[in-house]
């Protein structure tokens, strides 16, 4: 059989399980793990952190209390960007050269599945070329961390990880036992899953012929853009995305309560919030650092943009807005809708006197942690305790969300 570098393994069915992203720890020899890898039954980020870093997020240093521990951040982009990257190909790119330089025996990772290009299907690539056929972004569970067995099983001691934060924060959990000789961990952010078949559901209120888009990315610009397999783009206004048109379960309420947005338990996270265009990366620690060091002078690193004020005056009134939306969402009222004739004019202006660069990312965090706290109050109080950290409460604070009574472990 012609070894394509490509390795595709089956599984056994996910578990059943509540509140549940399918990571792919349920689908293992020992699925009894998801009660203490999961992200989300009972979380320390501070102990994680330490463990990971050497040391939890210092919230006295400058935005590690929104982004998690970093050594060094930065806006990035490859000189020469790969052919089908979802932007300049950072990420692919790092797991070649893990593979080129012999760093690792397999990067684990997702692969668009042969029957639909946008459901992600977990392999293990051992060849740096076949790195070009994972380029992409896909939407969808997907039980990465199911590769972990079959990785030891085909005798891979060193490998690399490529994920999001509900399969990194499991992984690192489960690190000590796993027993590999050398792990590198590369994280993406990531924004509100679902399931691939409600995606497809979404790209149908965006175009009246789905089947045609090849490509799509939330861009820090407050647009989405769309690529067409006619080689047409489109660029769509936040404002004018049909988000209020979609069931209320379109995102599960896992996706809700993420409270772990920029990935802070990977080596590296390659992102693209406070990348003003670019890519952004927040090197956590010292494997990161060899990471991006791979890269060499193919990547072109600057100082990411910010637009904010010290007092966060900038993003306020975003929060606020989403705030007052995600509190009628989650008390089951309608979204209030800007009028129509409004919203391009908006639109235009809000890539003008929005928050940028880091301040957009900060904006990014607070919504999430805002949102997390209100759809747990609605859907499942008696698990805000132990699913939301502290420093998630200290996020919100300046909007007025302070931990009622059973919140917190000290109330």
């Amino acid at each position: 059989m012609e070894n394509t570098g490509i390795i595709a393994p089956d599984f056994a069915p996910a578990a059943p399980r509540g509140l549940c992203t399918d990571c792919g720890v349920s689908r293992t020899s020992t699925p009894t793990d998801c009660g203490s890898a999961c992200q989300f039954i009972k979380p320390d980020y501070a102990a994680m952190e330490t463990q990971v870093h050497g040391r939890p997020r210092d919230e006295s240093r400058a935005d590690e209390l929104f982004f998690g521990p970093y050594q060094r951040m930065a806006k990035a982009r490859l000189k020469q960007p790969l052919a089908g990257a979802q932007w300049t190909g950072i990420t692919s790119r790092l797991g070649q050269r893990l593979l080129e330089t012999g760093a690792v025996d397999a990067i684990l990772t997702m692969a668009p599945d042969p029957n639909d290009k946008w459901r992600p299907r977990p392999v293990m690539v051992t060849k740096a070329e076949a790195m070009a056929q994972v380029r992409g972004m896909r939407m969808g569970y997907a039980p990465l961390l199911a590769l972990l067995e079959p990785a030891r099983a085909a005798g891979f001691k060193r490998i690399g990880i490529i994920g999001i934060p509900c399969q990194i924060h499991a992984l690192r959990r489960l690190e000590a036992k796993l027993g590999f000789e050398r792990l590198y961990v590369i994280g993406t952010p990531c924004s509100d899953n679902t399931t691939t078949e409600n995606f497809h559901e979404f790209l149908s209120l965006l175009s009246d012929k789905p089947e045609t888009i090849t490509y799509l990315e939330f861009k820090a610009d407050y647009h989405v853009e769309l690529r067409f397999d006619d080689g047409r783009r489109k660029d769509i206004p936040f404002l004018m995305l049909p988000l209020s048109d979609l069931r209320p379960d379109f995102f599960p309420l896992t996706c809700r309560t993420c409270v772990d947005y920029t990935n802070s338990l990977a080596d590296i996270t390659v992102g693209y919030m406070g990348g003003t265009g670019d890519q952004w990366l927040l090197i956590r620690n010292d494997r990161g650092a060899e990471l991006l060091d791979l890269l060499g002078d193919e990547v072109s690193l600057t100082e990411p943009e910010d637009n904010g004020k010290p007092d966060g005056s900038k993003r306020a009134g975003p929060v606020k807005g989403f705030l007052a939306n995600t509190e009628r969402a989650a008390g089951g009222l309608p979204l209030r809708r800007m009028p129509k004739f409004i919203r391009p004019l908006v639109g235009k202006l809000m890539p003008l006197v929005g928050p940028k660069g880091k301040e957009f990312a900060r904006t990014r965090v607070e919504m999430k942690a805002i949102e997390t706290i209100l759809h747990l109050r609605r859907e499942a109080p008696a698990m805000m305790k132990n699913m939301i950290p502290p420093h998630v409460w200290t996020l919100v604070a300046r909007y007025g969300l302070t931990p009622g009574k059973g919140e917190t472990k000290d109330t």
